[in-house]
């Protein structure tokens, strides 16, 4: 029996249900922040019963002041949560109570009046471009199965060749690669769709693979399959991403993620404009695909540092 049932009145646990419902369907959250939502609301309950001292209700939650809502996110803290988390936390709590107000049940003012963590300000950690040439080689793979090695080889060559997140590559059908196409149509986050430019190599990557999977493709159904024909998991890429690491000589930042981080750095480093590239990622924001300027900034200190013989 889920823990909540027990620490949770039904008509709290009732709200909540339609709350997470609401954010799934009106707001088309991803299902990464559709579960960490669900998680965060658990572990605020949890709390909340201990602090009541019973169950707890929405007449609880009603009563809940600033200095509450605070005294959850030093808990978090002190269990080791960090900044991006406790405002996630924090993000999830308003939205919640925005919805109980809504209703007319709480006023959710108290949780607008707390300020967010201060995140802190870290670049994205790309690959270099022989590194990232090196990593999506089918040569490279460590599987010994042919299929599946051309397989990993197609989903990392995804990832930098278009910029996709690993969830975006492995959502594909074959019916996205029917024609030979130039151009693939891409549902992102919050189901926005773009589209991204193919390139032969990607192509010739995924008709690699396709000519060697032991499974009938239909048109349809996932394209990337996992060693027993089910729908390839992100867990399988991260583990082979991280056996790439040990072999290549390639540090700890280096993941799936991170060819994406290439994809977006290479770019802007060879012309790109930050417009199209917001466009290519499937950015809300401008402002989220600025931190490449960092990046690329970064790296041409470290070139002039290293290059110059005054510095």
């Amino acid at each position: 029996m889920d823990e909540l049932l027990i620490l949770a009145a039904d008509d709290l646990m009732a709200e909540r249900g339609a709350w997470l419902a609401s954010l799934g369907g009106e707001r088309r959250l991803s299902g990464n922040t559709l579960e960490a939502y669900e998680r965060d609301t658990r572990q605020f309950l949890r709390f909340l019963t201990t602090h009541v001292g019973g169950p707890a209700t929405i007449k609880d939650v009603s009563a809940l002041r600033p200095a509450d809502l605070r005294a959850f996110l030093a808990f978090r803290r002190k269990q080791g949560a960090g900044a991006r988390s406790l405002g996630r936390h924090l993000a999830g709590l308003r939205s919640f109570l925005r919805h109980l107000e809504r209703k007319g049940l709480v006023n959710a003012a108290g949780a607008g009046a707390i300020r967010s963590p201060k995140q802190p300000k870290s670049l994205p950690k790309p690959l270099s471009g022989t590194q990232a040439m090196n990593v999506v080689s089918q040569e490279a793979q460590m599987n010994e199965e042919p299929w599946i090695a051309a397989r990993d080889a197609a989903v990392l060559t995804l990832l930098y060749g278009c910029g996709l997140r690993i969830s975006e590559a492995l959502d594909l059908t074959p019916s996205a690669f029917a024609g030979n196409p130039t151009s693939l149509r891409i549902t992102g986050k919050g189901a926005k769709t773009r589209l991204v430019p193919l390139l032969p190599v990607v192509n010739e990557a995924v008709a690699t693979y396709v000519k060697l999977c032991p499974y009938h493709l239909e048109a349809g159904e996932p394209l990337f399959r996992g060693a027993r024909g089910g729908k390839l998991q992100p867990a399988i890429i991260q583990r082979e991403m991280q056996r790439l690491r040990s072999a290549l000589g390639l540090p700890d930042s280096a993941t799936p993620h991170a060819l994406r981080h290439s994809f977006a750095t290479h770019l802007l480093g060879s012309g790109g404009d930050l417009r199209t590239i917001q466009e290519l990622l499937g950015h809300a924001s401008l402002s989220t695909t600025q931190v490449y300027t960092g990046v690329d900034a970064a790296r041409l200190l470290d070139v002039y540092e290293r290059a110059h013989p005054r510095a």
